[in-house]
């Protein structure tokens, strides 16, 4: 007997919902947007070869979007990131095709990247991909800073065991077969 997922259900349950168009109010997003972009150069200053890359790219301006939520960010000369003015002409567009939240956090929990259609400037979008590969946030260190070594480290252990038990279990739900990771 074949066992369905439990994400197909709820992926089910949500596209069958009468939900209204709801959309955040625009202080919210506004808001989001300036700590995602204060996320991101936090991430990237510890990163001298993504920094001086980015500097290499100042002035260009890419959206990133994501069904209705989008995002305009320009480089500045010091390698970092603001939000791009507003009427600003995008040099890439990168759009996540993907339209299921659900799915789309099943293929990032597999360690997928999401499929996202192109559309601009070549250089510019092999140096964002060079940036997603190459960067990483070490979660960990900055914890370390607030609560100290042991205890970050405790907690980093936990995460990352977490984590593998949930790749593990997505993984086994795709391959048809869910079952509790050991």
């Amino acid at each position: 007997m074949e066992t369905q997922s439990p994400f197909s259900l709820l992926e089910g349950l949500f596209r069958n919902l009468p939900l209204p168009n709801i959309q955040p109010p625009v202080w919210a997003v506004d808001e989001a947007q300036r700590r995602i972009v204060l996320l991101l150069n936090h991430i990237l200053i510890q990163e001298k070869e993504a920094t001086s890359r980015l500097a290499r790219q100042k002035g260009r301006v890419v959206l990133m979007q994501w069904r209705s939520f989008s995002i305009e960010l320009v480089a500045t000369p010091a390698g970092l990131l603001d939000r791009a003015p507003v009427g600003a002409k995008p040099d890439l567009v990168l759009a996540v095709t993907e339209e299921s939240p659900l799915a789309l956090a099943q293929a990032v929990l597999r360690g997928n990247k999401p499929t996202v259609r192109i559309e601009g400037d070549v250089q510019l979008a092999a140096e964002v991909n060079w940036l997603v590969d190459h960067v990483r946030w070490d979660l960990e260190e900055d914890l370390a800073k607030i609560i100290g070594d042991a205890p970050a480290h405790g907690l980093g252990q936990a995460a990352r065991g977490m984590a593998n038990a949930l790749k593990q279990f997505v993984g086994s739900v795709a391959n048809g077969s869910p079952k509790a990771p050991t």
